[in-house]
């Protein structure tokens, strides 16, 4: 059975940073591109950050670009969203994705297994 499990979620100032992972089990993820998605009370899901297969190749929404970074260990089967100078509008549940394929997509319906979220609250 796949699951990705999301953790490191909370309650933050703006300005401060966390850091959230995502623990994949049920198979070999080291191959499989993943993705942070985040969605706000009323609005819809959006992209926030990919990362390849290898890990050497991440794409980022623009209003997170220079801000958030996400790395990838396959040998813990874990992925991870640091994110730096939060922003009220940065509230939200993160959720992680993973898709069986090895290139990055900033695409929701692209990806193959998604985990059920941890939420992010930045007060201001």
């Amino acid at each position: 059975q796949v699951q990705l499990v999301e953790s490191g979620g909370g309650l933050v100032q703006a300005g401060g940073s966390l850091r959230v992972s995502c623990a994949a089990s049920g198979r070999t993820f080291s191959g499989d591109s993943m993705g942070w998605f985040r969605q706000a009370p009323g609005k819809e899901r959006e992209f926030v950050a990919a990362i390849s297969g290898s890990g050497c190749s991440e794409t980022y929404a623009a209003s997170v670009k220079g801000r958030f970074a996400m790395s990838r260990d396959n040998a813990k089967n874990t992925v991870y969203l640091q994110m730096n100078s939060l922003k009220p509008e940065d509230t939200a549940v993160y959720y992680c994705a993973a898709r069986r394929n090895t290139l990055v997509a900033n695409v929701a319906a692209r990806y193959d297994y998604w985990g059920q979220g941890t939420q992010v609250t930045v007060s201001s």
